[in-house]
Formats: C-alpha cells, sequence, structure tokens
C-alpha cells in the first residue's frame, strides 16, 4: 500500500479535478452561477464525498486505495467507461433545461429528492463500512471472504442500491425531467455491470455462489 500522505495527496487532487468538471458541467451550460439546483446538488456531493473519502482514508486508507485502482475486466471497462459519458451528460443537461425552461420539477420534489441523494449516500457509507474489499474494479483478492450480514443480508449489492438513488434522484434535484434519461440509461449499464461482477465473484470468490442462492436480491427486497 501506498503511504497515507501519498494517497491522501493523490485522492486531494482527484477530489479537486472532480468538483471543478462538477461545478464546469452544471454552469457553463446554464449560461450562469445563478442556477441554485445546481448549487444545492454540488453542496450535496461535496459534503458526502469529502465525508467518505476523508473519513475512510483516516479509518480504513486500504479501501480508498482500492477505490481509485482502474478496472481491468474488459467488459467492465466498456460499461464503466459508458457510464462516466452519462453521467457527464445527467450534469450538462440541466443547465441547458435552466437556460431554455424545458421543464420544471416541483419544489416539493427537488426538496424530496436531495433526501433521497443523501439516504443514498448514506447507504454507501454504511457499505463502506462493512466491506473494506469494496473496489472500484471488480475481483476477488486474497483472504477475501463472502459478507452476508447487515445490509447483504437484505441485498446483494447495496452500493448499488444506494447508487441507484443517487442517480435517478440527481436529475429531480437539478430540476431536470430531461435528464433522467441519461440516468435511466446508467440504471441499465449498473445492471450489466452487476451481472458482469456476479459472474467473475461466483468464479473467483469461495463461497460466493451460495450467498446468491441464499439472498435472492440484487438492490431492493422483494424488488430484484
Amino acid at each position: 500500500m501506498k503511504s497515507k500522505t501519498l494517497l491522501t495527496a493523490k485522492v486531494s487532487f482527484m477530489l479537486m479535478v472532480f468538483y471543478a468538471v462538477l461545478c464546469c458541467c452544471l454552469f457553463i451550460p446554464a449560461g450562469t452561477i445563478r442556477f441554485y439546483n445546481g448549487w444545492i446538488y454540488f453542496g450535496i456531493f461535496f459534503f458526502w464525498v469529502n465525508l467518505l473519502t476523508f473519513y475512510f482514508l483516516s479509518k480504513n486508507p486500504q479501501l480508498i486505495e482500492r477505490r481509485t485502482q482502474g478496472e481491468k475486466e474488459k467488459v467492465q471497462q466498456v460499461i464503466q467507461s459508458l457510464n462516466g459519458l452519462l453521467f457527464l451528460a445527467m450534469l450538462i443537461i440541466p443547465g441547458i433545461d435552466f437556460r431554455y425552461r424545458f421543464s420544471c420539477v416541483p419544489l416539493w420534489l427537488v426538496v424530496l429528492s436531495a433526501i433521497f441523494v443523501s439516504l443514498g449516500f448514506l447507504i454507501v457509507f454504511f457499505v463502506f463500512k462493512q466491506n473494506s474489499y469494496l473496489a472500484s474494479n471488480i475481483k476477488a483478492y486474497q483472504n477475501q471472504t463472502v459478507i452476508s450480514t447487515g445490509l447483504y443480508s437484505l441485498v446483494r449489492h447495496p452500493m448499488y442500491s444506494g447508487a441507484y438513488l443517487i442517480i435517478l434522484f440527481g436529475p429531480l434535484v437539478l430540476d431536470s425531467w430531461l435528464a433522467l434519461l441519461p440516468a435511466f440509461m446508467m440504471g441499465v449499464l449498473i445492471i450489466l455491470r452487476t451481472l458482469n461482477e456476479e459472474k467473475v465473484l461466483s468464479r473467483d470468490l469461495n463461497g460466493y455462489t451460495a450467498y446468491c442462492k441464499q439472498v435472492r436480491y440484487r438492490y431492493f427486497p422483494w424488488v430484484w
């Protein structure tokens, strides 16, 4: 593992780049910094991403290091690249929507959606606390064991459960119905990523096949 100082520097730089891209995608298409829904969305991301990053840098730096590693599976590389482009589209469309007033989300739904996005991040926080092998790339690590307690006793992929809330309610926080299109497309790609991930883990992680038989649902109990 890299020294904690080097890892912190690397992650801090990655965050600065991410926030710069986030601001550019939100406010340049809007043509103004008075896109207040954009600031609400940015504030939610800034709070939760910083909390997740620096909390686990302190408590579990190995997890953060795994989260910065690149994807090795070819199928997953394609899926993640497409998801990255769709995420950018999901950020850019609301600014255009705001500029030309194509759609308008009721205030009560914006507030409710902001709560659901925060709930999604909270779920991710608890998943990170429970599973230190939760890397950004799909692989089985040495000494890794199947986790079947906590959130993992309810669904196989609780982090994706949180991600769905973040992705699908994000456009509504941004006051845009149109941005739901790339969000739904990202949701489809997450399903494809999940199916491939289960194939890899069933092959490489001892006990994972039995776990899949034990826990039927992938994202949401009694749904799928």
